[in-house]
């Protein structure tokens, strides 16, 4: 499990099988905290790799108001299992790796946040 993340990133078949089955949205919202001189570069390269990995909904944010420095990506999945599966195949995909090389080098803490959309 992510620290601060409620969900693991594998689950338990069981779990899986209730979850495939009930179609709802899930909101994937990565929250970052970027180096001091970074926000604009993680977010450029955020928007750059969504796009890439044709994440059509996919938005990034910077902060207006609250913590300094923040960079939110966020974007929808069907349900956890589409989600694990993205996750999966983003880590096997050579372009998307090459393109995400050094990208912790832009920020010092981040969290990820599932949400069901009522």
């Amino acid at each position: 499990m992510l620290s601060g993340s409620p969900l693991p990133l594998t689950f338990p078949l069981a779990n899986l099988e209730t979850l495939l089955h009930n179609n709802r949205m899930i909101l994937v919202r990565n929250c970052f905290t970027a180096k001091p001189g970074q926000a604009s570069k993680l977010a450029a390269l955020l928007k750059e790799v969504s796009a890439a990995a044709k994440m059509t909904d996919a938005r990034v944010m910077t902060d207006l108001t609250g913590d300094f420095n923040r960079v939110v990506m966020e974007y929808t999945a069907e349900n956890i299992a589409e989600f694990d599966t993205r996750i999966q195949q983003y880590a096997q995909d050579p372009i998307f790796r090459e393109k995400m090389a050094g990208y912790t080098e832009l920020w010092s803490t981040g969290s990820r946040e599932l949400m069901k959309i009522v």
